[in-house]
C-alpha cells in the first residue's frame, strides 16, 4: 500500500525521488542523504542522482543490488512489488524514479504503478524505521 511519505524539509514536490528513497530507508535525514550523495558526486565527478552513484552510496550503506526481468509479462509494478517483499527494507528503481519499500511503498505521489527494473535490499544485519518520520499531506515545515 502507498504511504505518503515526503521527508523533504521544506516539504517541496521536488524531483528529488533518489533522495527521499535514500532517506526513508536508511532513516536518516533528507539533508544528510543530499550532502553525502553531493559529496560523493564531487569525488567522482559526475552528478548526485545519476543511477550508479546513488547505486554505490547504497552499497557503501549496507544495501545490494538485485536485478528484475525489464519486459512484461514478466515485470510488476511497484505496488505488487510491495506485497511480494513485505519483509526488509528496499529502494526500487525504475531507471528514472527510485521509491523506497519497507512493507508499503513509501513516496511523495503513488507510484505503484511504475515498473521497476531493479533494486537494492539492506542487508539483514542494518535496521530502519522510517515510520516515526513519516509526514502526511497537509504537514507543514516546523
Amino acid at each position: 500500500m502507498w504511504v505518503y511519505a515526503n521527508p523533504n524539509p521544506c516539504r517541496r514536490e521536488e524531483p528529488d525521488c533518489v533522495v527521499r528513497a535514500i532517506a526513508i530507508a536508511t532513516g536518516q535525514s533528507w539533508d544528510k542523504v543530499h550532502y553525502d550523495l553531493c559529496e560523493l558526486s564531487r569525488e567522482k565527478c559526475t552528478m548526485p542522482g545519476v543511477n550508479w552513484l546513488w547505486g554505490l552510496y547504497l552499497e557503501q550503506n549496507g544495501f545490494e543490488r538485485f536485478q528484475l526481468p525489464e519486459s512484461c509479462p514478466q515485470c510488476i509494478s511497484v505496488r505488487r512489488f510491495a506485497e511480494l517483499y513485505p519483509d526488509g527494507v528496499y529502494v526500487v528503481g525504475t531507471g528514472t524514479h527510485a521509491v523506497a519499500v519497507i512493507g508499503d511503498y513509501f513516496d511523495a505521489w503513488d507510484s505503484g504503478d511504475e515498473v521497476p527494473t531493479y533494486f537494492y535490499r539492506r542487508k539483514p544485519k542494518w535496521r530502519t524505521t522510517y515510520r516515526q518520520h513519516t509526514t502526511h499531506p497537509g504537514d507543514t515545515a516546523a
